[in-house]
């Protein structure tokens, strides 16, 4: 077995995504990044390639938004 755990908690996830645990509960909970819930407390996981697919996702998307909307520069004042 690698030495990174299979399934992350929501607060893992948030660490690396470098955002609030309230934050990837919404992106689990509308369905944006697929996890799981275990136990009778129903605590929520995330399977690490599920985490790396979604990072990958959101690159292809903001590749996509960046491409249809480019930034452009002020104009120079004369």
């Amino acid at each position: 077995m690698s030495g990174s755990p299979r399934f992350l908690t929501l607060a893992d996830v948030a660490e690396v995504l470098n955002t609030s645990s309230a934050q990837v509960y919404a992106l689990v909970r509308r369905g944006d990044l697929p996890a799981i819930k275990i136990g009778g407390r129903g605590q929520w996981r995330v399977e690490s390639t599920q985490l790396e697919e979604f990072i990958q996702r959101m690159y292809s998307e903001t590749r996509t938004f960046v491409d249809e909307h480019p930034f452009v520069d002020a104009e120079p004042e004369a």
